[in-house]
């Protein structure tokens, strides 16, 4: 077997109905490396001239994922809807193939305690979550995210460790990082409005705001 890859560039989408569909293409349009798959021919054939790798396989089988290279892969979306079944034995076969982040689709609440409790990381709930949206969670060290018009986002990111115990006048020129800090969440207490003197604390949980590249920039900062 390959060794594992690393790059943050990688995703496999399994399940390519009207939701898995439109994750890859965000995926896509963020420069991301998809493989993409699916136990229907029909949807294969009709994906394959618009993604670069489109496999039809059965993803309940661990033997079957690893002869399709998911298990060279660090993320993975389940985004199958059809059946509980099936969703659940994928997330099941990934956690046996020691995947480090499997995102996968629920329909349930019930559905969700199911995947979480057979391994999966994240829970996504079609219903109130967009493709591009989970694109964005998926690709980034944001927390959460919100998208407006003209690329602008406010998002929830864990503080950079090379920021802390600075103070926010140090941190959130808009000519250095190109954000804006607007609330800040240490350890174990609430959520407050941040101001200049502000002093970010080790574990805490940031409120930004601004373009969605540059959010997406200063989430990732080391």
């Amino acid at each position: 077997m390959s060794a594992r890859r690393t790059e943050d560039n990688s995703v496999v989408v399994i399940g390519l109905g009207r939701f898995g569909s439109r994750l890859a293409g965000s995926l896509l349009q963020l420069d991301q490396d998809v493989l993409a798959i699916d136990h229907e021919q029909d949807r294969v054939q009709r994906w394959a001239s618009r993604l670069d790798r489109v496999v039809q396989a059965d993803t309940t089988e661990e033997n079957v994922l690893r002869q399709v290279g998911v298990a060279d892969f660090r993320r993975v979306v389940v985004a199958i809807g059809k059946s509980v079944e099936a969703s659940v034995l994928t997330v099941l076969a990934l956690t046996e193939l020691g995947i480090p982040q499997i995102w996968a689709r629920a329909t349930s609440e019930k559905h969700a305690k199911i995947l979480h409790s057979v391994g999966a990381h994240h829970i996504i709930f079609p219903e109130a979550e967009t493709g591009e949206r989970v694109a964005h969670l998926i690709v980034s060290r944001m927390l959460d995210f919100i998208e407006f018009d003209d690329d602008f986002a406010i998002a929830k990111v864990r503080v950079p460790a090379s920021l802390v115990g600075r103070p926010l006048r140090e941190v959130t020129p808009t000519d250095r990082y190109g954000v804006q800090v607007i609330g800040a969440k240490p350890p174990g207490e609430p959520f407050h409005y941040a101001g200049p003197d502000t002093v970010l604390q080790p574990d805490s949980v940031l409120i930004v705001e601004g373009a969605i590249a540059r959010v997406q920039q200063f989430a990732a900062l080391g």
